[in-house]
């Protein structure tokens, strides 16, 4: 077989089983393991699949800048992010993650609710300005201008001062075996040490995250209260996860 014709092949694996086992692929094949691991170097390299142990992931198409994101599955985002807002209490502290999903979460939250946001994003924080009964609280730190957040050292000293009842997480993947996934690895590291900070995290996550993987983990599913997605509930993807314990909030 001809290395564009593996190439093929394996981009049609990756879409109908949602994932490259390379073991099974050069055995299929009949050709070697390094053959296949170089054919998904280049792939991985051409931002065509996200490799992992042992093979490859589809990529998240959710690894763009900050300003493509936007248009990016906006009808499923605003669903998700209405069921996000309703978890949202009267005079609770909620921790908003950055991303376009946690902006409209906050254009989501009624305009009259007495609640505290802690956000680490700028414009989730200007998104609030409107909402005259909001508290807000920015934690500063080096802005992080692809996802338009602030990271490093300074924000994680500033998120260990903060605590809340719920923080609304954002990622870029969700898949049972890779996790819960994001593209930078100061922004995996933010989202852990705000999530240490909260009584429940609940993901949020449009449908073209599902199945999908990036190159950083962010938190192991038992240090989440939830899934809140508009994929189909008989997704293959979310059924596993539903039967490995997660809890899956439908967003349809």
């Amino acid at each position: 077989m001809l290395a564009a014709e593996r190439r093929d092949h394996l981009l049609e694996l990756l879409a109908r089983q949602g994932k490259i086992v390379a073991k099974e692929v050069a055995a299929e094949l009949g050709i070697s393991e390094d053959s296949v691991r170089r054919d998904l170097r280049d792939l991985a390299a051409e931002g065509l699949c996200q490799r992992v142990y042992g093979g490859a992931l589809p990529v998240s198409p959710a690894v763009v800048d900050y300003g493509a994101r936007q248009s990016v599955a906006p009808d499923g985002k605003r669903k998700v992010a209405s069921v996000a807002a309703g978890l949202v209490r009267p005079g609770g502290t909620v921790i908003l993650d950055g991303g376009t999903t946690a902006l409209a979460v906050a254009h989501a939250l009624p305009r009259d609710l007495a609640c505290t946001v802690i956000t680490h994003s700028p414009p989730i924080a200007v998104a609030l300005l409107d909402h005259p009964q909001a508290e807000v609280f920015v934690l500063g730190g080096r802005l992080f201008k692809h996802s338009a957040v602030t990271c490093g050292a300074a924000a994680a000293e500033a998120a260990q001062n903060v605590s809340a009842d719920l923080f609304l997480l954002g990622v870029t993947g969700v898949h049972p075996e890779a996790g819960l996934t994001t593209g930078d690895a100061e922004d995996a590291a933010m989202k852990r040490a705000l999530a240490a900070r909260a009584a429940d995290t609940y993901v949020l996550a449009s449908s073209e995250k599902i199945g999908t993987a990036s190159r950083f983990r962010v938190l192991p599913w038992e240090e989440t209260s939830g899934l809140i997605t508009d994929k189909d509930p008989h997704d293959p993807v979310l059924e596993q996860l539903a039967e490995n314990g997660v809890e899956v909030l439908p967003a349809g």
